[in-house]
This record gives structure tokens, C-alpha cells and sequence, in this order.
């Protein structure tokens, strides 16, 4: 049976941090689904076509790898999806006590879905995407945050 996870996130932008966990889960999984989720309560930076857009230019020479969208709950994405797996990072213990509650919550909605945490490397421990939204916002340079495909320069901002 095939392996597929989902790594599910507003991704707004997508950091170095989010490409290593993909990058190193690629020797777990057969495929993995880079689902980028609508949350009308989040006012995002970058549209959400920016955002897949973006994550697609990272990835596309990746076959395994698939960029898409959803609304709802992760766990009904994950089965329409022929998902076994959610896929998330854990920078900090502040992070691991968040996706400790949310991934018990999805095991008593989908008890066949496994939620998989990777630790991200040190190097990336501190990098999150409000920090590197700030970033932009603010006029600074982000470049280094974001992975070498993506090139801010290239993408406007809903804000701007």
C-alpha cells in the first residue's frame, strides 16, 4: 500500500524550515501532499494561488510531491486523499504541546491517520513564517528564510 502524508499549513510564506521537513520525510513516504489550508479567520500575506505558486516552484522537479488547497477539517482531506499520514515539525516544546493536542483530537476523529513529527534541524529552530512575514512587511530581506527557489522579489503581497 502506498504511503501518503500530508503536510498541512497556511504556509504563509513557506520557509526553509517547511522545505527541510518535506526534504527529509521524502525517505518516509511514497508521496506527500503539501496541502495548503483556507482559514477565513487568518488574514494572509500572500493569496492563496501565491502561496501554492510558490511552494510548487520549490518542488517541481519532485514528482512525489504535490501541492494543493482545502477548507475544512485536515483529517477529511486526509481520507478523501487516500492519506494514512499527517506530516508536521516541531521547533519547539511550545510546538510539540500544540500538535500533541491537535494530532490526539485527529486520532479519536480518524483512528487509521497517523500523525508523524519530525524535529527540525537546529539551524531552522527559530525561523517561523510570522517572523519571516514581518520580515517582508516590513521592507527587510527575507531572502535567506525562504527557500533558494522562491524569489520574493517575483511575488506582491495581498497588503501591498
Amino acid at each position: 500500500m502506498k504511503k501518503v502524508a500530508v503536510f498541512p499549513g497556511s504556509f504563509d510564506p513557506f520557509t526553509i524550515g517547511h522545505e527541510a521537513i518535506i526534504r527529509r520525510a521524502m525517505s518516509l513516504f511514497d508521496e506527500i501532499i503539501i496541502a495548503v489550508g483556507t482559514n477565513t479567520l487568518k488574514k494572509n500575506f500572500y493569496s492563496l494561488e501565491t502561496r501554492k505558486e510558490m511552494i510548487t516552484r520549490v518542488f517541481e522537479n519532485e514528482p512525489r510531491v504535490r501541492v494543493d488547497h482545502y477548507e475544512g477539517l485536515t483529517v477529511d482531506y486526509c481520507k478523501k486523499n487516500g492519506a494514512g499520514y499527517l506530516l508536521r515539525g516541531l521547533r519547539t516544546a511550545a510546538d510539540f504541546e500544540f500538535e500533541r493536542a491537535i494530532g490526539q483530537i485527529n486520532k479519536s476523529m480518524a483512528p487509521g491517520i497517523e500523525s508523524v513529527f519530525l524535529l527540525t534541524v537546529p539551524e531552522h529552530s527559530f525561523i517561523n513564517s510570522t517572523i519571516v512575514r514581518d520580515i517582508i512587511r516590513s521592507g527587510g530581506d527575507a531572502s535567506k528564510f525562504v527557500p533558494s527557489a522562491i524569489n520574493l522579489k517575483d511575488y506582491k503581497g495581498i497588503e501591498d
